[in-house]
Order: structure tokens, then C-alpha cells, then sequence
């Protein structure tokens, strides 16, 4: 079988690869000079500083159906983690914060009270059972036979009570679960802030899963970075397509796919070129894929669905070359990979609503990586990067929360906007513009034109909400990426099963293919 995929992202490269090792011969087709999609790391600010563009944390595709069946072949391939102890913390004023080691004690003395520290005790005492049910159900297939399977096997795992604490879990908002679980403020919004990733401001009911899966999981089992950065994931899965005779293409934009007979034939790229397929696997966003179809797809409630699909905020990307690592109040802080900042669950809330009425927020959540603490590959000896993510960002300015900032096209005022977010990291480690060598800051729209999968600068392909997630991802009928030309597949973030780096929609719909 001929297979043609659109798009060298993780999914993509994923589902190019299951299919390779299959025997199919397959081609890899991507608009950029570059492959690998958000997963890719470059020296964007100065030579020897290696930046992660976007996906850092790759614990994911580490715990993927997957990396799991090829872990030895990529290893081979050149894949290398390095492992995390202390996966994130939450800063507070006047030095204090919240910090997830996978030392137990460790975690346990940030948390002052007595009783949070039963409560972070339980939940994680409970937590293997709850997470293997979790990942039973975010790994099933979105069929009745997928769910009934999945079903079962959480209804034996964790008994009836334990099956609708589940799903009362499944459907609380990230406010919900903490103010439930826990009594300090302080985890309140360093535990939501997780939340914030996925489109869930605190308030946002079905948010409160990864926010949970975060928490425990970071205890429980750390987390892991890209050997030299991310793109060790990019870099081995082509390597691994090209040694069973498959290619990726870069400089190769699809224009169109071709149909006949109501079923795809290849694509036609936008230098004239047609290549031929018996099979189109389409790495692309709702929107891009009708577009190639001349917004035709032979469905009209399908074509209606992926018209309507909606995207999240928009995200910006600080990457800081340093002469050292920030000088946090709290020096502990020097120890993790990400440091979340966001004060309160209340002021989370705030940001989310500015962003979604089109106003710059006064104060941008921030997540704050520091790979080089783990990796120093990454940079000149002695020298670090810094990964600065500014969550819930509008595409389209309306004006600024602060009162500040009076333009409004993110080409005129993004180096505004980042110097606001060094000010605000500033706050909890002072003196931070005086180790910048240099910056190099990426607005939502610069995200969008690079990758047009960032619509908007949403880095996670379409909000995951309940209405638009499970069954109805992206269109309820089609969440396992079959569309209605037949020999035509979606794969990415806006399949179920959505965002990240576990990249289970292409895996899944290989699976489905390679027979």
C-alpha cells in the first residue's frame, strides 16, 4: 500500500513509522524547510543555545502505546530521555513556593499544612489505580465496542464506587477538584494551573483530569526531556521511516488532495507536482483539511463540524539565551524543569476571561522551562536556556487589561507584551534581564504562519472542553480520524485523542491501517 502523509509532525511521523515497520511505503510531506512540527528544538537565539520551539516535556510519547512496541528500535534510532526528579513548582511572593519532587518528603515540606499533606498522601496512595483506568479510557477508542472495553475494564479496576468517583472526576472543573482535595491557596492555583495547558481555565467543567495526572504523575514518576532537546523524538522517528525505505519530504506544501470516485487518489502540491497514494493520512487542522478539499467533503454535517471546530487562546514563546539561571528568591527553584507562575486560582481566572475577550492580560499565566538544569547539552558550558510559555493569549487585540500597551497588531507590540513577562518573572527572580544574551519572542500569530496547525497560536490544535472532546473530536462519528472520502485520514491534535506528545491518534490510526 502507498501511503502519503500531510505534515511531519509527531502524529504524522508516528503513524509514517507504524506503517513503514508494517512494509507500506510511505512519504512524508511537509510545507516547512524543516520537519517535526512542534517538536522540534533550534538554535533561535544564539549559536551553541538549543531551544525546544514549543513541546519540552515529552513524558508522553515516553508512556505511549507506541514508544512502548518500539522503544528498542528508536532507541536504536537515536531517541534519548533524560529523566526529571523535580518535574514543576508554583511560586508565590516573598520566595515561597510549591514544588512536586519525586521525593515524597521533599514535596511534602512545602506543603505547611497538616492536613493537605494527608490529602497529597492519599491521592497519591490512590493514584496507580485511578491513573490506569484514566489511561484505559484516554487511550480507548471512541466506538462503542472502544468504550464498552474500557468500561469493563475500569468498572473491574476500580469497583462501582471507584467507577463514578472517576467520572465525577472526569467532569469537575480544576476549581472543583481542589478546593475539594485541598485546603491552601497556594495549591489551589499551582495544581490549575496545569489546567491552563489543555484550555481549562479553573472554572471550565472536564478540567480536571490533567491537572490530576500532572500532579500525582510528576510525583510518582517524574518526568523526561529530549537528550540535546525534543526533537531526539523527530530526529529518530524519520531516521527510522527512511531505514525501511519510506522519505520525508521538506519544501513540499499539499495544495490539494486529489479525489476520484469519492475516494483520495494522492495530492497535488503547490508547485504543480501530483503524487499518487492509495492512502492520505492528513497531519492538519480542521479548517486546512477542508480547504483542501475544496470545502467538499461529500458530508455536510461533517464539513459543518469541522467549520465550527474551535480553537484555544493563543500562546506566546519567550526563548531566552542566559549567562546563568534565574536567581529565584526561593534558590530551590534552580532545581526544576518547570516553574508555573500564576498567583492565584482567582487571578488564573482573570487571565483566561481577558484573553477570550480579546484583551492582552495584565497577568499572563507562565510556565517557565529550565531543560539546561537537566540537560546541559543544550547550551555553551556554564550557559542555560530558559523556555518561557505565555498561556491564554488572544489572536486578534482588542486592547490591553493593563491600560499600557496602545497597539494592536501583535507585529507591533510583542516585544511590549515580552517585556511585561520578564517584569513579571522579575517579581520572584530579580535581576533576570541582566543574564538575557539574547531573546527571541514568537507571537501567537508568529506561531500560526510558521505552523498554520497553530491556528490563532493555539498550540494545542482545538480546545479540548467536553463539547469538543472524546466522541466529539473533532466531529461526533469521525473521532478515530476517518473522514467521508474514503482512503482520506486524520491524524494530530484535533483527533481524539487530542494534545500532547503521546501522538495517539497517528499511532491509532496506523494501527488501523498497517494490517
Amino acid at each position: 500500500m502507498k501511503v502519503v502523509v500531510i505534515g511531519s509532525g509527531i502524529n504524522g511521523l508516528v503513524a509514517a513509522a507504524e506503517l513503514s515497520l508494517a512494509g507500506h511505503e510511505v512519504t512524508v510531506l511537509e510545507r516547512l524547510d524543516r520537519p517535526g512540527g512542534a517538536v522540534r528544538t533550534e538554535e533561535l537565539t544564539l549559536p551553541g543555545f538549543r531551544h525546544d520551539v514549543a513541546a519540552m516535556n515529552l513524558s508522553m510519547f515516553a508512556g505511549s502505546g507506541f514508544h512502548k512496541s518500539h522503544s528498542e528500535t528508536l532507541a536504536m534510532h537515536g531517541l534519548e530521555f533524560v529523566p526529571v526528579n523535580r518535574p514543576f513548582a508554583s511560586v508565590f511572593p516573598n520566595g515561597d513556593y510549591f514544588g512536586v519532587s519525586t521525593d515524597i518528603e521533599e514535596t511534602l515540606a512545602t506543603i505547611p499544612n497538616a492536613q493537605d499533606k494527608a490529602a497529597w498522601k492519599a491521592g497519591l496512595a490512590s493514584f496507580p489505580a485511578n491513573a490506569g483506568a484514566l489511561v484505559a479510557l484516554l487511550s480507548a477508542r471512541m466506538s462503542k465496542r472502544g468504550l464498552t472495553k474500557a468500561g469493563w475494564q475500569i468498572f473491574r479496576s476500580l469497583g462501582l464506587t471507584g467507577l463514578f468517583e472517576l467520572k465525577r472526576l472526569i467532569v469537575s472543573s480544576p476549581r472543583n477538584w481542589v478546593e475539594q482535595t485541598f485546603s491552601d491557596p497556594r495549591l489551589h492555583a499551582a495544581l490549575s494551573t496545569w489546567g491552563l495547558h489543555l484550555d481549562f481555565a479553573p472554572d471550565i467543567s472536564g478540567g480536571a483530569i490533567f491537572p490530576y495526572l500532572e500532579s500525582f504523575g510528576g510525583q510518582a514518576m517524574g518526568m523526561v526531556i529530549g537528550k540535546g532537546g525534543a526533537d531526539t523524538v523527530t530526529r529518530s522517528l524519520i531516521k527510522l521511516i527512511e531505514s525501511r525505505g519510506g522519505q520525508v519530504r521538506c519544501d513540499a506544501e499539499v495544495a490539494s488532495i486529489t479525489v476520484a470516485g469519492g475516494h483520495a487518489r494522492g495530492v497535488q502540491l503547490a508547485n504543480g507536482e501530483t503524487v499518487q497514494a492509495d492512502r492520505v493520512l492528513a497531519n492538519v487542522a480542521p479548517r486546512a483539511l477542508l480547504n483542501m478539499l475544496s470545502d467538499h467533503s461529500g458530508d455536510a454535517r461533517f464539513d459543518q463540524g469541522m467549520k465550527a471546530f474551535r480553537h484555544a487562546p493563543g500562546t506566546m514563546m519567550i526563548h531566552l539565551a542566559l549567562s546563568d539561571l534565574p536567581a529565584w528568591q526561593a534558590q530551590a527553584l534552580r532545581q526544576f524543569a518547570y516553574v508555573h507562575i500564576g498567583p492565584s486560582i482567582d487571578v488564573l481566572a482573570q487571565t483566561y476571561q481577558q484573553a477570550i475577550a480579546g484583551l492582552l492580560p495584565s497577568q499572563p499565566a507562565l510556565v517557565v522551562g529550565q531543560p539546561t538544569v537537566y540537560d546541559a547539552s543544550r547550551a555553551p558550558e556554564g550557559k542555560h536556556v530558559l523556555w518561557v510559555q505565555v498561556r491564554c493569549l488572544p489572536a486578534q487585540v482588542a486592547g490591553d487589561a493593563a491600560g499600557i500597551i496602545q497597539g494592536r497588531a501583535w507585529g507591533d507590540i510583542k516585544e511590549a507584551y515580552a517585556d511585561r513577562v520578564i517584569q513579571q518573572i522579575e517579581q520572584y527572580a530579580p535581576g533576570l534581564s541582566g543574564l538575557i544574551l539574547k531573546r527571541h519572542v514568537v507571537s501567537p500569530l508568529d506561531l500560526e504562519a510558521e505552523n498554520p496547525n497553530l491556528v490563532g497560536g493555539d498550540q494545542i490544535c482545538g480546545s479540548h472542553h467536553l463539547f469538543q472532546n472524546f466522541l466529539f473530536r473533532p466531529v461526533l462519528g469521525f473521532a478515530d480520524g476517518h473522514t467521508p472520502v474514503k482512503g482520506l485520514h486524520m491524524v494530530g491534535a484535533a483527533v481524539w485523542p487530542g494534545a500532547g506528545t503521546g501522538a495517539g491518534s497517528g499511532y491509532m490510526v496506523a494501527q488501523d491501517l498497517r494490517g
